[in-house]
């Protein structure tokens, strides 16, 4: 059966070349084809021997998603729906902006990790993406949206679509790498960012293996609060994850941790959270800053976006205590690009969202004192 070469970084290539009897050099020939020039047709990839030409063709393919279909907001966002196969379909959104064209790429099919005001974990959890299935979003929208000239646009990756990547890490780190790649997409480790929901051992794993930026959704001052709105907090608590982040700044390309909290309303958007907030990360002296975002509503969550002056509240107290606090931008919610509305079409093959809707009956949320 022929091999995927998305799937393979610069030194899995180089291997599978070396199987093929063939030297390095033309491993770093064949990944600029796939990647800077977005070729698929061996053929085409002139400056390869012949003879190798013909062993790929055999062995290789560079096989794209299918997109089953593209839309683009007024506000210029663009969010294209992938075919990954088996009933199953991810979504993957480019947000252009003043300074930066920013693409935010999908990890998984659904997603098993259930947080209450992400429609994506609403809808299920099918399976992890492979290496190549990341890929391939960057690859088609990188070329998809190049200028006449061949100028670039995107310059900023986020790993903040479908899925938690550290639950996908064997997947997720080669795809990190062919991001950062000169032969690749030449990306800044700055500009490459995975967004957690706070696994702490795969945390330190991404510290070793392959530090780029980090954000951490939040979303809580308290393990209380915490553990109603991110079940997986359940496991290691606020503290734990707050270690975790201290280590990874000691390898991190940025010196800060990024800490995204969804405003919800009379959730978690009070003043004395705020506060909570501050002391929480200067006891623990953490360097960060805060993206506060605009809940998206859907039926299925039972929440309610926080209103406009309580979010500017919010972010005054943190800001105020010298906390570098920015309101997230709402972008594509009339495609529903928006952040947490990626849903996609998954088979939900783990029940999840069986299970998240049993937790919401059990589980009230209540923005009590954190007992532990």
């Amino acid at each position: 059966m022929a091999v995927n070469l998305l799937d393979f970084d610069l030194e899995g290539l180089a291997a599978f070349c070396d199987s093929l009897g063939e030297k390095r050099f033309r491993a770093v020939q064949l990944f600029r084809w796939i990647h800077q020039k977005g070729e698929s047709d061996f053929d085409k990839m002139s400056d390869l021997a012949k003879s190798l030409r013909g062993k790929l063709a055999g062995a290789a393919v560079v096989e794209s998603l299918p997109v089953i279909s593209e839309h683009v907001s007024a506000d210029g966002t663009t969010k294209w729906l992938f075919d990954v196969g088996g009933g199953n379909a991810v979504e993957t959104v480019y947000i252009p902006e003043d300074d930066r064209g920013t693409l935010c790429v999908s990890s998984q099919a659904g997603c098993a990790v259930g947080c209450r005001f992400c429609s994506t974990g609403h809808q299920g959890f099918s399976r992890n993406l492979s290496t190549g299935e990341i890929i391939a979003q960057l690859r088609y929208a990188e070329h998809r949206l190049r200028g006449p000239d061949g100028q670039r646009v995107i310059d900023n990756v986020v790993m903040m679509g479908m899925g938690e990547p550290l639950q996908n890490y064997t997947a997720v780190v080669p795809a990190l790498r062919v991001m950062l790649d000169d032969h690749g997409y030449g990306l800044s480790r700055r500009r490459v960012t995975v967004s957690t929901s706070g696994m702490v051992a795969m945390i330190d794993r991404l510290r070793e293996d392959c530090p780029v930026a980090l954000a951490v959704s939040l979303h809580a001052p308290n393990d209380a609060l915490r553990d109603a709105l991110v079940p997986i907090n359940r496991k290691d608590g606020i503290e734990a994850l707050l270690d975790a982040c201290l280590r990874y700044v000691e390898a991190a390309p940025r010196d800060f941790i990024t800490f995204e909290y969804c405003m919800l309303d009379g959730v978690n958007d009070a003043p004395e959270q705020a506060l909570e907030l501050v002391h929480l990360v200067r006891r623990r002296r953490v360097p960060c800053k805060f993206n506060l975002i605009p809940f998206n509503p859907f039926p299925e969550s039972g929440l309610k976006r926080s209103p406009r002056e309580r979010v500017t509240a919010f972010a005054k107290v943190l800001q105020d205590a010298g906390i570098v606090t920015t309101i997230r931008k709402v972008r594509g919610d009339d495609i529903d690009a928006a952040c947490g509305q990626l849903a996609g079409e998954v088979q939900d093959r783990t029940r999840a969202r069986e299970r998240l809707l049993e937790r919401r009956r059990t589980i009230p949320i209540a923005a009590a004192e954190d007992p532990r």
